[in-house]
């Protein structure tokens, strides 16, 4: 009914915003595995009908979405796992699509970014997701709509990269008893994605709440002022700044 107001703005709108945040409320909230399957059939409708709302401008409609999708892919019931599966896959295809059959550059970096989050909030990690994470890559390996392109190779990349970070997650959880141990650990993730600053932050973030928990406070502050130093040198590159990361050395000249 209200489809040329939601593509006002290539779908950046306030009235998008309201629809998928409706849409999103019945994946926050506990559902039966049958109501489950109704949300996930309107959710690839949506996808479908205004992929413009993901996958240009603003990444948050996108992040949030990935974020639930992942949460349903750890899901106890198997149907929901296997239907969460399905429509990760369906999202990841339309990426691609969308991208004249480029890439899926957006969805891979807030998936690994979602999977990140995730196992700071909820713990993932276990058998269940694992099957998840198979049963998309048979996805990509049975389309045989994709098999002259490389849709299939963006997938399973992506799928090791997400069991890469579920690894070093073990090991932290092997070391969850020692806090210094759990940090350097957090550390060296944050700094395996130097070259993408948005999943480094988000990693930032999570030593952040590990300090804070422990009543490590300044070293809380360290983390979020790194944070802090990330996204004022990311502005200087874009012109919006003028100073960068050297505005908080007289904060800590840890910052260099």
């Amino acid at each position: 009914t209200f489809q040329r107001q939601l593509q006002q703005s290539d779908c950046q709108n306030a009235l998008m915003k309201k629809v998928f945040d409706t849409h999103m409320l019945f994946l926050q909230i506990n559902q039966s595995a049958a109501a489950l399957k109704h949300v996930f059939a309107a959710l690839r409708l949506f996808v479908a009908k205004f992929p413009s709302a993901f996958f240009q401008g603003q990444a948050d409609l996108c992040g949030s979405l990935c974020y639930e999708i992942l949460k349903c892919c750890n899901h106890r019931s198997r149907s929901t796992q296997t239907e969460a599966s399905a429509l990760l896959y369906f999202f990841m295809r339309k990426n691609f699509e969308f991208n004249k059959q480029k890439s899926i550059v957006r969805s891979h970096l807030q998936l690994i970014k979602a999977v990140s989050q995730l196992i700071a909030d909820a713990g993932i990690g276990g058998s269940r997701f694992q099957h998840s994470l198979a049963i998309i890559n048979n996805f990509a390996n049975g389309d045989k709509q994709m098999k002259n392109v490389n849709f299939p190779a963006e997938v399973k990349d992506l799928t090791k990269r997400i069991r890469t970070v579920l690894m070093a997650t073990a090991q932290m959880k092997e070391h969850e008893k020692d806090p210094e141990m759990l940090v350097d650990l957090q550390y060296s993730l944050a700094n395996s994605y130097a070259s993408t600053p948005e999943l480094r932050r988000t990693w930032l973030e999570s030593m952040a709440k590990i300090h804070a928990r422990n009543g490590d406070l300044s070293e809380a502050a360290m983390c979020y002022i790194h944070i802090a130093a990330l996204i004022a040198e990311y502005l200087k590159r874009k012109g919006l700044f003028s100073m960068g990361w050297p505005a908080f050395l007289s904060i800590t000249p840890n910052i260099k």
